[in-house]
């Protein structure tokens, strides 16, 4: 199954086998995109993260495997499969996979 069949609509799958890890990268693939938001599937490297950012929206973070450090406002949270945490919006955040992770990241613009 490929993630283009997930955005479909009666369609069950496993979010995790919906894609891979790069050595030593981060991959992204977007399920959904449209006027309301966007859901992504994300995975890390080990020791990959992004650098400190704000986003316009709350952005809800389920790590779906592995174990990543989310700061938000300089504040550390570590995350490990099936936890789940919201980013607020207008406040800076940033990520570190402690050990691989994938995540599925949604955005729901108000």
């Amino acid at each position: 199954m490929t993630v283009d069949s997930i955005s479909g609509k009666n369609t069950v799958c496993d979010l995790k086998e919906q894609i891979e890890y790069s050595e030593g990268g981060i991959v992204s693939k977007q399920i959904v995109k449209n006027t309301s938001g966007n859901v992504t599937l994300f995975s890390f490297d080990k020791g990959q993260g992004l650098s400190e950012h704000t986003a316009a929206f709350d952005a809800f973070v389920q790590v779906l495997e592995g174990e990543t450090e989310i700061r938000i406002a300089g504040f550390p949270h570590l995350l490990k499969a099936g936890q789940a945490i919201v980013m607020p919006a207008h406040v800076p955040h940033a990520l570190h996979a402690v050990e691989s992770f994938k995540m599925l990241l949604t955005m729901i613009k108000v």
